[in-house]
């Protein structure tokens, strides 16, 4: 099978989404076939065992790779500019196989101090048992950064934006102090895309995904992503990843395949929504404080251009109120959906505190600066006035039993 070369400098990343990665069929078909099986015969005993033991390429069994997955595994690296990907069963599998294969007893690891409530409880909760030191630091401060370093770091964590709030941190920055120890920068680019952010262009060694978000964008998948150098890629796939079972199937791989050939259209309308929605939402009373990328006083703006080709779709915002203020405005919504997702085509929303970040202690949330009133909104595809108007309504029913309640302050004072 013939393979197109996914470094033409020709190609821009509108184009990698459909074209990259993309093997010929033997029978010409034009959408990538699914290879939906467990395992691979051999022609003799001769075959199987060069396989097994490296001498000759080929499939053995589709926990060790499959044609469909590293189909997409390509494509996602041509996307991020690395030569090499490992595709997960999940998300936090991409997360799990990709610290497992570079950490031992002894080693410490530094992590951005707010990042998604899984990667969370697996740096702070799990990896602490089996002896890895873990500090989490406020990454916008580089020298609180530097200063965090040890002798034995052996990797650095971080999204940007950061989970929930949309910090921006300057990775560029991060991975020179990384770097300086010795240290692996892993960058969580699950909230950018490729399209809107390269980390590798500033420094990341590891630009990890999970795919179930925008990557997919339909919401019927479950599944993880990790890209770098063949080097580190073929470590992760040949210890943690595969001896963990933490590998896509091949289903799921055909169908983020699909998405993703719809990511750069998909990405402009959930980008264009974002912003009217933020601005909606800049101007209403009940809101207290609002995080997005794309306000020119944010200060992810110096680094528009750069690290930044866009503010992406998920907006942050606290109300003035009380956590029962937060829960009536999300129950009094109609169209947006509450769920714990993002990037799909529905508009998400959700309430950190209480569901993502739940795993952090209530001193870890404040640390954080997760409060009880944030509200973390993904912005889909639909028309962005019927999200507004959700919202409008929404917004007039918390006033609504504002005033109630005030009434009945004063009629029973």
């Amino acid at each position: 099978m013939r393979t197109k070369d996914n470094n033409k400098p020709q190609w821009q990343p509108a184009t990698i989404t459909i074209h990259g990665g993309k093997t010929r069929d033997e029978h010409g078909a034009l959408v990538a076939p699914l290879y939906q099986t467990a395992t691979f015969s051999f022609e003799n005993t001769a075959q199987g065992s060069a396989r097994f033991a490296g001498e000759e390429a080929g499939y053995i069994y589709s926990r060790l790779g499959n044609p469909t997955v590293t189909e997409l595994e390509q494509r996602v690296a041509a996307l991020e500019g690395y030569p090499a990907a490992a595709a997960a069963a999940t998300g936090m599998g991409a997360v799990s196989a990709s610290m497992m294969a570079f950490l031992a007893h002894g080693d410490h690891v530094l992590v951005s101090d707010a990042i998604y409530g899984c990667s969370f409880a697996l740096f702070s909760h799990l990896f602490t048992r089996f002896g890895i030191q873990v500090d989490f630091v406020d990454m916008s401060d580089l020298e609180k950064t530097a200063s965090a370093m040890r002798d034995n770091t052996k990797l650095v964590f971080l999204e940007s934006p950061v989970n929930p709030h949309l910090k921006v941190i300057d990775i560029a920055a991060v991975a020179k102090i990384a770097h300086t120890k010795g240290a692996r920068l892993v960058v969580d680019n699950t909230f950018m895309t490729p399209l809107l952010q390269q980390p590798k262009l500033q420094g990341a060694d590891l630009v990890l995904h999970s795919a179930t978000k925008y990557l997919n964008g339909h919401g019927d998948v479950v599944a993880g992503i990790v890209c770098g150098s063949q080097e580190d890629i073929e470590l992760i796939k040949l210890t943690t990843l595969k001896d963990m079972g933490a590998t896509m199937s091949p289903h799921d791989a055909w169908l983020i395949l699909r998405g993703l050939k719809t990511l750069d259209v998909r990405m402009e309308r959930h980008c264009t929504n974002a912003v009217q929605v933020a601005e909606y939402l800049r101007e209403q009373p009940l809101v207290k404080t609002i995080f997005f990328p794309g306000f020119a006083d944010h200060p992810a703006q110096q680094l528009m251009g750069t690290q930044m080709h866009g503010a992406g779709a998920v907006i942050a915002f606290e109300l003035h109120g009380d956590l029962n203020t937060a829960r009536l405005l999300l129950d009094s919504l109609q169209l947006i959906t509450i769920a714990v997702s993002l990037g799909d085509a529905e508009t998400l929303i959700q309430h950190p505190a209480s569901m993502t970040h739940s795993p952090y202690s209530p001193e870890a949330r404040a640390a954080a600066g997760i409060s009880d009133t944030l509200i973390r909104i993904s912005v889909g595809l639909e028309a962005v006035s019927d999200i507004i108007a959700d919202l409008e309504q929404a917004f007039a029913a918390c006033t609504n039993s504002n005033t109630q309640n005030n009434e009945e302050q004063v009629k029973y004072g």
